[in-house]
């Protein structure tokens, strides 16, 4: 038996400071992209189809990349050549994307940067797991969270600081991008390839023979506790539960032409459809072929999911409805419902979009700085606890928008939004970590992105008919139905069974 060793601070600083980069990238992706599709003509009704990029590449890359990752060794090591192709192709998406000549160059390249930055961010969280002891993970998670929200407050700020320090304009002519946006992402794609480069120079991973003998321990303490067996999937499981999402696709697209429904909801109906067809092919190449190859390897472990994972897995779908509608409608919701415009070529719109830069750094500065502060409540409570009363004071920080006419007073809404930020960046990966198999790490933080990209597929496909037909243009409303859903994410995360907690 072996037990992996205990790491010093500095070691978990510099294994989590690439997150520093894929932060910033992000940040400037959910702070401006929406501000860059209204720029070249996109209405705020079709904004939310535009942003089908983000989850869609999440949903396919981050469980292949998992599964690859998993079976990697080279002179990288096992994550680390992922971090780095990644960063590569992130940070040229991050030069193309402001000067995108027209609507659909910056859709296009909005897949491009979302999926490179998920081929870099998805093997980061197997690599808190496959690196830290169990009672080190919520700590390495944590700084993580640190460097999430460090990163994010510069990305999301950058835009404003040009302006109001460097004198950058934040205008331009119709159809153009400001220079304000432009050198944001000029710089982000620069800190981005750097910060991956110090994680990937200044960690060693361990070898495979090490890592085999971790495996074993593990297979003796947590796993069985944590519903998790390796055992062999009966082929017709891929048929049934793929039957289940097809006949859910099927009833999608049906209403929705019978109905005349939102367009929208047909690509959420072809994706179900899509899980059905793949579940068809690994239960024929099961069938036929007696070795598993990637597909039914990755769908096997799909139907093999630990029980705490299934928990989480509701709680995510809940948690990351509410952030998907807060990154979608904060600048139109804002803007229109505080400063009173929807023009985006009028000053009185960019003030505003600028403003909600700021307020989305504040919030990821909120993150950083609690991050550090949850390990500590997580030791005196426990780590379900602590998740819940970070996302309870996030629901109600992102549905107060509604009720603020000044938008100073923001700030008290993002500083809510900023301690759940710093929980859901952690807390659900450290409770995670204690029931996988380490030499399944990868595949299963790829899956677990199912449960992060679904409800956003779900919010990308519906909202914009909620916010239009429901809510009559009020994309304010939006933002207030992020929080409950958040808050209902609370609830649910009290019933998780956190298997690690409970073997120590």
């Amino acid at each position: 038996m072996s037990k992996k060793p205990t790491l010093s601070f500095w070691q978990i600083w510099n294994m989590s400071f690439g997150f520093l980069g894929i932060q910033f990238g992000f940040a400037l992706q959910n702070a401006n992209v929406s501000r860059i599709f209204e720029t070249l003509g996109a209405n705020v009704e079709d904004i939310p189809i535009l942003w089908i990029a983000a989850p869609v590449t999440g949903l396919i890359v981050q469980p292949i990349i998992g599964h690859m990752s998993d079976k990697t060794w080279n002179r990288l090591g096992r994550r680390r050549p992922y971090f780095l192709f990644g960063a590569i192709f992130a940070s040229l998406a991050l030069l193309l994307m402001p000067n995108s000549p027209a609507l659909w160059v910056a859709a296009g390249t909005l897949w491009i940067m979302d999926a490179s930055i998920n081929i870099s961010m998805e093997p980061f969280r197997a690599f808190v797991g496959d690196m830290l002891p169990n009672e080190q993970r919520t700590q390495g998670f944590a700084m993580q969270s640190f460097f999430i929200g460090t990163g994010a407050v510069v990305g999301s700020v950058l835009p404003w600081v040009m302006t109001n320090w460097l004198n950058i304009p934040n205008t331009a002519p119709e159809g153009m991008i400001p220079p304000s946006v432009k050198w944001s992402f000029y710089i982000g794609a620069v800190v981005f390839f750097l910060a991956i480069l110090w994680t990937v120079f200044s960690t060693k991973e361990y070898p495979p023979e090490q890592m085999e003998k971790f495996v074993q321990e593990e297979k003796e303490t947590t796993l069985a506790s944590a519903g998790y067996k390796e055992e062999p999937v009966v082929k017709t499981s891929f048929l049934k539960v793929g039957g289940i999402f097809g006949l859910l696709g099927f009833a999608i697209v049906g209403l929705t032409y019978r109905f005349q429904l939102d367009k929208n909801l047909y690509i959420l109906g072809g994706i179900l459809l899509l899980f059905l067809l793949l579940m068809l092919l690994a239960y024929i190449t099961k069938s036929e072929d007696k070795k598993e190859n990637a597909l039914v390897e990755i769908f096997s472990d799909l139907l093999r999911m630990p029980s705490t994972m299934k928990q989480l897995a509701i709680v995510q779908f809940f948690t990351w409805i509410g952030l998907f509608a807060l990154w979608i409608y904060a600048v139109s919701g804002i803007t229109s419902h505080i400063y009173g415009t929807s023009d985006p070529q009028s000053q009185v719109y960019n003030d505003g979009a600028d403003w909600v830069t700021v307020l989305f750094g504040i919030y990821n500065g909120v993150a950083a700085l609690i991050a550090f502060a949850l390990p500590v409540l997580a030791k005196h409570t426990n780590r379900k606890i602590t998740h819940f009363i970070c996302l309870v004071i996030g629901g109600i920080g992102l549905a107060s928008v509604y009720l603020v006419s000044n938008p100073n007073w923001l700030v008290l809404s993002m500083i809510g939004v900023g301690i759940a930020w710093a929980s859901i960046l952690s807390m659900p990966y450290a409770i995670l970590t204690g029931s996988l198999p380490s030499h399944k790490m990868g595949i299963y933080m790829g899956i677990f992105n199912f449960f992060i990209v679904i409800p956003q597929i779900l919010a990308a496909t519906i909202l914009g008919f909620i916010v239009q037909d429901l809510f009559g243009g009020q994309s304010i409303l939006a933002l207030v139905l992020g929080g409950v859903s958040m808050i209902i994410a609370a609830v649910m995360v009290l019933f998780v069974k956190d298997v690690a907690a409970s073997n120590n």
